[in-house]
Parts: C-alpha cells; structure tokens; sequence
C-alpha cells in the first residue's frame, strides 16, 4: 500500500482532496449534493475543463505552455458554426473546425521551435491575434444554431445516454484514457517525458524534441477546437468569446492535479480530479450560502495549498531552504 501511496503520490493525494472537499460541501448543503440532477449538470460541463486540461497537462510536461488555446476554442467553435450554416454538413463543419485548431496550433508550435521564443510569449501572442481573427470573421456577432439539435453529431457527442448521462462526459474518459495509454506506453510519451526532463540530454539520445514540441501544440490546438465544437453543439450557439472563462479553470485542474511546474512529471489521472474538484466548487460554494465572488478566493487557495502539498511531499522544496539559509548565511 505504501508502495503505491509513493508511486501515484499526486493523483491519490488529489482524490482524497475531491472526496474532502464533496462531503464538505455534502453536509452543508445535502439538498443540493444529494440530488442526481446536480451531476447529471457537472458530467455536462466539467469535460470540457478536463479536455483542455489533458492537452495542457502534456504540454506542462515537457516544458511548454499554452495562453492561446481559450482564444482556438471559440475560433474552432466558429468555424464549426460558419461551415454547417453553409452546408448543413455536420461532418464537414467538424473537419473543418478540427483542422482549424490544427493550424493554431502549428503556427504556435513553428513559432516556438523555429525563431525560439519562449512559448508563454508566443502564446499570448496568438491568443490576441487568434481572438481578434475570430470576432473580426464574425463581425462581432454571435450565431444561433437551434437546427443543430437535429443532427446525428448532436446525439453522438452532446446527447443523453439512457436519457441521464450526457455524451461529453463518456468522450472526456476515452480522451482521457487514450492519452494516459499514449503517455505511459507509446514512444511519444517518453519522447514527451524526456524533453521535460532534460531536453538537452534527450536530444543527444536520439529523442525528436522539437518535433515532439510541434505535435504536442498541435494535439493542444485540436483539443481547443473540438471543445469549441462541443460548446457549440451542447447549446445550439456561438458567440465570439465563447473560450474566455476556461483559462483558470483548467490551469487550476492541471497544478491542482499534481503535475510540476517545472516540467518532467505530470499525471493525467490528477488533472482529471483536479477538474473534478474545478467544476464542484462552485456549485458548491453558491449552494452553501457564500455569494459567487468568493469562488476566485477559493480557487486561489486551493491552488496554493495544491502546490505547496504537491511540494513538500515530493521534498521538492527542502532544497530551496536550504540554499536561502546558505545564502543568508
């Protein structure tokens, strides 16, 4: 047991805290979390956190970050909209948005590798610039997409299964799931592992770094769109700022979830209870009685307490005081 508590330290540490923080918010407020229809709303909303937060998770890993992709998600939730307005084709509008968050992606990785500027730089960049891209094509306005609901698209990816369990969630474990497989038993996710690592090492051991780094901006830059693409389908609409509130959400369930800050280690199980615990506060907070202004506060302190647990169990930080002492003395 101790062998494992110290092998998936993260993870475990984050379920522990979800299942804290959902009987907490169970005794306070059972009207609420012991009714089924509160679930059946967070299995509609927190895929769409997680999903991101899987791309990002792999992108942290290897030492990379990604500002840009809230800005791809409402481009990639346009193009779908544009596309299926004109031809009434949801498959062609579902290629058509994919490879749009392909390309965002491909430009952010490209930027990064070729002219090495550093990735947090670049992203912002893009961020405005894809943003700006998006409200101009759209001339500002939203779009409504009621005949969506017709589409098989619409079942297969947003529907009701049984009537109760809605689809995104499904699509959230198998995206999940395939990713943890990638990470932990394909080559890819050494070659991801070892340039977080140590770039400079894997790239003497024969590891394709900056490839590596392409695709994984590229696999962020999909995942963007084919949220969009959900967001889009789930409520019949489009508007141009549709990405703009993910951001906290899904950096908080990636460093919520365990996976370092500094690169080289992460874990994709953790960033799925990270937006577990996410998409719980604050229906859990406004249930309790707490106005939903205080709900930035808590995210804030949950994050710190995160990183700081994360930390002193990894003994991550008994170096640090002991260089601030030595330099000290």
């Amino acid at each position: 047991m101790r062998n494992f508590f110290m092998q998936h330290r993260a993870p475990v540490l984050t379920a522990i805290m979800l299942v804290g923080i959902w009987l907490l918010f169970t005794i306070y407020s059972p009207q609420t979390f012991l009714h089924g229809r509160i679930y059946t709303s967070f299995m509609s909303t927190i895929p769409f956190t997680a999903i991101l937060a899987f791309g990002l998770t792999l992108l942290v890993i290897a030492r990379e970050i990604d500002m840009s992709f809230p800005a791809v998600v409402a481009l990639g939730g346009f193009v779908f909209g544009v596309i299926f307005e004109a031809t009434l084709s949801p498959s062609i509008a579902f290629i058509a948005a994919i490879s749009a968050g392909v390309a965002c992606g491909l430009l952010n990785g490209l930027l990064v590798v070729c002219f090495r500027i550093p990735s947090i730089i670049v992203t912002i960049g893009t961020q405005f610039f894809i943003g700006g891209l998006t409200t101009v094509l759209a001339d500002g306005l939203a779009l409504s997409l009621p005949v969506l609901r017709e589409t098989w698209l619409h079942g297969l990816m947003v529907g009701r299964i049984a009537g109760v369990v809605p689809a995104q969630a499904v699509w959230c474990l198998v995206i999940g799931a395939a990713f943890w497989l990638i990470l932990s038993r394909h080559t890819f996710g050494d070659s991801v592992n070892f340039t977080g690592d140590n770039p400079k090492a894997a790239s003497l051991m024969g590891v394709p770094v900056e490839r590596t780094r392409v695709l994984l901006f590229i696999i962020m830059g999909a995942l963007s769109a084919l949220v969009g693409v959900f967001i889009t389908l789930e409520m019949s609409s489009w508007w141009p700022n549709q990405g703009q509130g993910y951001m906290l959400l899904v950096f908080a369930s990636v460093f919520i979830g365990g996976t370092s800050v500094l690169g080289g280690r992460g874990t994709l199980v953790g960033t799925l209870f990270g937006a577990c615990i996410i998409g719980i506060l604050e229906a859990g907070i406004i249930s309790g009685g707490l106005a939903g202004f205080w709900t930035r506060l808590v995210y804030g302190i949950i994050i710190i307490a995160s990183l700081v647990t994360h930390s002193v169990l990894l003994k991550q930080h008994k170096g640090a005081w002991r260089q601030l002492f030595l330099n000290r003395g």
